[in-house]
């Protein structure tokens, strides 16, 4: 059953990066709605469809501030998506632990332990866990700083390398797989 209404004017595009196409949506407030990776277009719909029931998005051209902040956050500027308005559906507890990933400064980490007890819920590890999973908004609510406890890195729906390179990118500290 959707968790929201289905927002109005939902349109998408795609926005080369240096690690593959960014698949992105947004809705007719300019809202950024998907953040995804080409390539996972069919779990990106399944989200879409869990939270708002089936939407049929148009093919367009993202807003002008939505595809430069992308392009200067690629290029170095890493707070140069901080400022973009989300929308999301979801739980009332998914959209903390989404608001709370939205904290995570650029170079920094975090363990789904520390984020659930930063919400309030530390015996709620393995949720977090699944509602890091099920954020609609990856990069821009930066899911790929979540990390191990240990430092390790963990999964991340674009794939581990593509985690790999956001957190190098942003010159965050964690230890690669022995």
């Amino acid at each position: 059953m959707p968790t929201a209404k289905p927002p109005e004017g939902l349109a998408f595009d795609r926005i080369p990066t240096p690690i593959g196409q960014a698949l992105v949506m947004w809705d007719a407030q300019g809202a950024l709605r998907v953040f995804d990776w080409d390539g996972y277009e069919s779990r990106m719909l399944r989200l879409l469809e869990r939270h708002y029931g089936p939407v049929t998005p148009t093919s367009g051209k993202a807003p002008v501030l939505l595809h430069n902040s992308l392009t200067a956050y690629f290029s170095g500027d890493l707070s140069a998506i901080d400022s973009l308005v989300c929308e999301t559906a979801g739980t009332p507890f998914q959209r903390s632990v989404w608001a709370a990933l939205r904290e995570i400064p650029p170079g920094r980490t975090e363990s789904y332990g520390a984020l659930a007890a930063r919400i309030g819920k530390p015996a709620a590890v393995r949720a977090v866990g699944l509602a890091n999973g099920a954020n609609p908004i990856g990069l821009v609510v930066p899911c790929h700083r979540v990390i191990g406890a240990n430092g390790s890195l963990t999964g991340y729906g674009g794939g581990i390398e593509r985690k790999r390179w956001l957190l190098q990118h942003e010159g965050a500290a964690f230890r690669l797989a022995a």
